[in-house]
């Protein structure tokens, strides 16, 4: 591991404490303190995929996962929204290189949201666009300096014709978060309480033609490796995240096994009760198991990116199977956590019924639903050939 991801999760070790104390406070406020924001800004971690050239530690992807497991690890909403910027980091480089500029030039810290679902409309315009539109799920909006939407982009009313049969032009841009924007008061949710993912909507905004770029087909203006084709290392992301969560749980459990707890009408305490002691065996290997493979799978996209090979929609399609896999493996771990909580973990005070919420309205996200082995399993029926890379059927974004 290199030395500044060492730096990072000791930082981020230093800030356990409060950050888990605080967990009630975040989910009551709908959203990160700003205090806290401002911590986590001045440890780096929204400048963690930020590339050199910009100021940022632009790390390689397997120590990134690391951060970002320890993050979700202590507090899933925190874990979360900083998830969701290393996103936007990844594939901001797709804007052209002055816009880029700009929206750097006061140093690598800076907090993008927005959304992909392509909601809003863009209307041409001499010189631009005239955009409407709004956008849920913006995680993260109220602390960000830039917000972005995805449009569908028209002529004279009329959609223009996208590069697939029948699909229309989809394209994203972003401004400044406060021109234009408005930040609705919409996040009540059963779980992911504290990411402020609320709405945000614009209204017949002029947007210039420059400030507009392609998410699957784009070329980045910078050089580094996971810049050349997000969409093949987003969906990868979702995986620490969903790692950190049930590994939380498990601490969780262990915790309350520890106090020496003995359930209502049972003979022996929960840590010398064989039933207990054979489900946190079974428990601890699954989530072993689900740790080993986003650690092969952040090295395995690293190894395509540093080789230039991420370019391939079949790396899409298995990354979008990987992050499926590893919600569903994660939830199920941390429900089982639930459940062997017995009474006392349903109340609002107890951070496992928090991880349970939080994990299962992670996994409504469209990277993590179990739709996405169709076309896994149409890749794996009918390969690509060597020359020519298959079609994939695209995944719509999720409700």
């Amino acid at each position: 591991m290199a030395s500044t991801a060492k730096r990072l999760l000791l930082d981020i070790q230093d800030l356990a404490p409060d950050i888990a104390a605080r967990a009630a406070e975040i989910e009551a406020a709908r959203d990160i303190p700003s205090d806290l924001v401002e911590a986590l800004r001045s440890i780096g971690i929204y400048r963690m995929f930020v590339p050199h050239s910009h100021g940022g530690l632009e790390l390689d992807l397997p120590d990134g996962f690391k951060v970002l497991r320890a993050l979700a690890r202590i507090e899933p909403s925190v874990g979360w929204t900083a998830m969701i910027t290393c996103v936007t980091q990844i594939f901001a480089p797709l804007m052209q290189r002055d816009i880029y500029d700009e929206v750097y030039r006061n140093g690598p810290d800076v907090i993008m949201a927005g959304s992909s679902q392509p909601l809003g409309t863009a209307e041409a315009t001499p010189g631009g666009w005239r955009v409407s539109g709004r956008w849920p799920l913006a995680s993260g909006c109220r602390h960000a300096e830039f917000i972005g939407g995805s449009c569908v982009m028209t002529k004279a009313g009329k959609p223009l014709p996208g590069p697939g049969a029948g699909a229309p032009l989809i394209r994203i841009f972003f401004l400044p978060a406060g021109r234009h924007w408005q930040i609705e008061d919409s996040w009540h949710a059963a779980g992911l309480k504290g990411t402020g993912s609320s709405h945000v909507a614009i209204k017949d905004a002029f947007v210039p033609a420059e400030n507009f770029f392609d998410l699957k087909d784009g070329a980045p203006c910078v050089p580094g490796p996971l810049y050349q084709a997000p969409m093949s290392v987003i969906p990868l992301l979702h995986g620490p995240f969903s790692v950190g969560v049930a590994e939380g749980a498990l601490d969780d459990l262990m915790a309350l096994a520890g106090t020496g707890r003995t359930q209502f009408m049972a003979t022996t305490s929960m840590r010398d009760a064989e039933f207990f002691q054979y489900e946190m065996g079974r428990l601890e290997t699954e989530l072993r198991a689900a740790e080993a493979f986003v650690e092969a799978e952040g090295a395995r996209c690293w190894q395509h990116a540093r080789a230039r090979r991420l370019r391939d929609e079949t790396l899409f399609v298995r990354a979008l199977q990987n992050s499926a896999w590893l919600s569903q493996s994660c939830i199920r771990i941390v429900d089982q956590c639930f459940a062997l909580g017995g009474s006392s973990v349903v109340y609002e005070t107890s951070p496992l019924q928090r991880r349970l919420r939080d994990l299962h309205v992670a996994g409504q996200h469209f990277t993590a639903q179990q739709r996405n082995y169709v076309n896994a399993g149409k890749l794996l029926l009918n390969p690509p050939s060597k020359t020519e890379t298959k079609a994939i059927a695209p995944v719509k974004e999720a409700v």
